[in-house]
């Protein structure tokens, strides 16, 4: 069976930089609007639907979530959906920010 890949904030930056890569933020709604990377796409239940529609199965996903435990869950639905190339952030938003990595603020 196919498995998600691990990868770090610094490597997540560089794939969304090299490639079309996209990152899904799987935090809650007031989390996500207070701040996000620069490039998220906020994935919930109500909106997997329109992302499913909007992304090829081929393209890269980093699932990102707030320290890099739920988005492993997350990773592997999408894997199980059929997406060939998902990447679970290690360190999450937490990671991401302490980084110092592109964020919008609500």
């Amino acid at each position: 069976m196919d498995q998600f890949k691990h990868i770090d904030v610094q490597g997540a930056q560089t794939l969304i930089e090299q490639s079309d890569a996209r990152l899904v933020d799987i935090r809650d709604p007031q989390s996500f609007a207070v701040a996000h990377p620069e490039s998220a796409y906020h994935l919930t239940n109500d909106t997997m639907v329109a992302f499913m529609d909007e992304v090829e199965f081929e393209q890269p996903i980093l699932v990102m979530c707030y320290h890099g435990i739920s988005s492993q869950g997350a990773a592997q639905y999408l894997v199980n959906q059929g997406f060939e190339d998902v990447y679970s952030v290690d360190g999450g938003f937490e990671a991401w920010h302490r980084a110092q990595l592109p964020v919008v603020t609500g």
